[in-house]
Formats: structure tokens, sequence, C-alpha cells
């Protein structure tokens, strides 16, 4: 059975070296990358995934567009805005391997993805059966475009689809954690599905301990909750199993290479295996293989040729 998913955000230009000297040229995002692990793993089971975001009419973004259908990323929600162009991001790597991020956003073309009558989202949200959004999601649109976004979870949730919202949480991208914090607490409130990374909670939230933001996110209105701490089992609730929470294992892995989007692989594959019918706590346990798998590798989309018992 085909079940077919809308994943919204922004994916960035990225560049990766030494400033003034050798650079690579790459591309990435939270929600992308959680689109391509989707892709990947729910592709036996017959997911689909389109991206839903704004790019230029740039000679990059056509580049952009030809990568993402080589994933076999379906195109079709994303808009085309002459004039802009994508955001960029640079990791600039010093001698010892150390990494710093420097972002060029503010103008990208992402932003003004609402920025017309009708987006593309909009107009094709009757064909999917589930939403993905994330906390980065929320904080690239501005406010008029966060309420279409509000609105449109609040429709699709309203006809039985599933949405779905990880709180990736970058507090350099909001004016300050109030306006950050009453964000949030609106998207757990319209999203059937929430990830909660444990760190970015107590970041959000501000409690003191870990233990008090864990706490916290246990009451969150979200009919399933997955609290994700690291290397420690994941939390799971589900209305399948109502008062409960129940524990996920993750993988021990031998060494560590590269953490990034570890948390958005986990998304990927956890939201492949709940829209194939597993059940909650079983997508978590296969989130966290894939998730283990990716932090094994460098950089954010590893080789597919690497996954090949989890496709």
């Amino acid at each position: 059975m085909t079940r077919r998913v809308a994943v919204i955000g922004e994916c960035m230009l990225e560049l990766k070296g030494q400033a003034f000297g050798p650079m690579t040229q790459g591309y990435g995002g939270d929600t992308f990358n959680t689109a391509v692990y989707l892709k990947r793993c729910g592709d036996a089971a017959g997911v689909q995934v389109a991206y839903a975001t704004a790019l230029g009419d740039d000679g990059l973004s056509t580049g952009l567009l030809e990568r993402w259908r080589d994933q076999g990323i379906d195109t079709r929600l994303v808009r085309r805005i002459p004039g802009r162009m994508p955001g960029l991001y640079l990791i600039e790597v010093d001698p010892a391997g150390e990494r710093s991020f420097h972002y060029w956003r503010d103008t990208a073309a992402a932003k003004a993805y609402f920025d017309e009558a009708v987006s593309p989202l909009e107009h094709h949200a009757e064909d999917f059966d589930a939403l993905y959004l994330s906390g980065i999601t929320l904080a690239v649109l501005p406010p008029a475009g966060r309420e279409r976004l509000f609105a449109l979870m609040e429709r699709l949730r309203a006809r039985g689809a599933q949405v779905v919202f990880d709180n990736n949480f970058r507090p350099r991208l909001w004016p300050d954690r109030a306006a950050a914090r009453d964000t949030f607490e609106r998207a757990f409130s319209l999203a059937t599905i929430a990830l909660v990374t444990a760190d970015d909670h107590q970041a959000l939230t501000g409690l003191d301990s870990l233990e008090a933001a864990i706490a916290q996110a246990q009451s969150l209105p979200t009919p399933e909750v997955l609290i994700k701490r690291g290397a420690s089992p994941t939390l799971v609730h589900s209305a399948q199993a109502p008062g409960h929470w129940a524990e996920a294992p993750t993988e021990e892995v031998a060494r560590v290479v590269d953490t990034t989007a570890a948390g958005d692989a986990f998304a990927g594959g956890y939201l492949a295996r709940r829209l194939a019918g597993a059940d909650a706590v079983s997508a978590a346990v296969f989130g966290n293989r894939v998730a283990a798998r990716v932090i094994q590798h460098p950089g954010a989309i590893i080789p597919i040729e690497v996954m090949g018992d989890l496709v």
C-alpha cells in the first residue's frame, strides 16, 4: 500500500574545508536528511516522499533539484522564486579537525515558501498521508508563513493524516527562548507524533536538569511521543499503550565517526516502519539502528551501499 509523505523545510548549499583553502561543495538540512532516509528505508514498503521548500531560478537551485530527484525525492512541492537563491552554510575545519559553522540564510528562498496565495504544499495537501516538519522549519519561516503551516497541520490532522513534529531547537534562529517555546507548544498541540531530543528540549524549556526536561516532555499533549536520550534507550509513548512508557534500546557503536544527522536518520527510519504498520516501539528500535549506522560514516547522508540490510 502506497503511503505518501510531505516533508517541509530548508535544504542549503554546503561548503566544507579550511578558510581561504580548498573547499568541497555539498548540500544538506535536517528535514531533507530525514526525507532521504525515509525514502530509502520506506521504499520497499511503498513509502513515497515529497520535499516542500523554495529555491531560486539560478543554476545552483536547478542543480539541487536534479540531485534530489536522483535520491528518489518527489520535487513537485518545490517552489521556484525568480531572483532568490538557496541558503548557504560553511563548515570551517581547523588543522586539528575541529569544526565551526557559518550561515548565510536571511534572504534564502525557503523563507518565502508561503509568500503566494496558495503554496504547492497547500494545493496538494489532500494527496498526502503524513506531514513532517521540525523546529528549524518553524524558525526559518516568518510569522505569517508559520500561521499557514499551523493551519495546514490542523487541516491534515482533522482528516486523519499523521502530523509529525521533530523538536530540533537551534537557539540562534529565534529572537528569544520565550518566542520559541510558545511556537513549539503550538506545534506539539497540533502534531500526532512528537520526536523529542531530550537535550534540545532542556535548552528550549530552560530547566535545570535533563531529568526535569524529560519529565516535562512526558506531559506533552501529543498522542505519540518519543524521547531520544543519546545512547540511553528511547522512551516511547503511544495510543496503543495509553499511560505507559516503553523503552526502545539503542545500538552500541564501537567507533563514532560523525554524529551529524543521527536524529534525522532516526526520524526517517522510525517513520518508514510506522507508516508500514509497525508498532511504535519496534519502529523506534529500527530508527535507532539506522542512526547507529549513520554515525559510523562521515557526512549527513551516507552512501546507500552501506545500508543494504536496512533498505
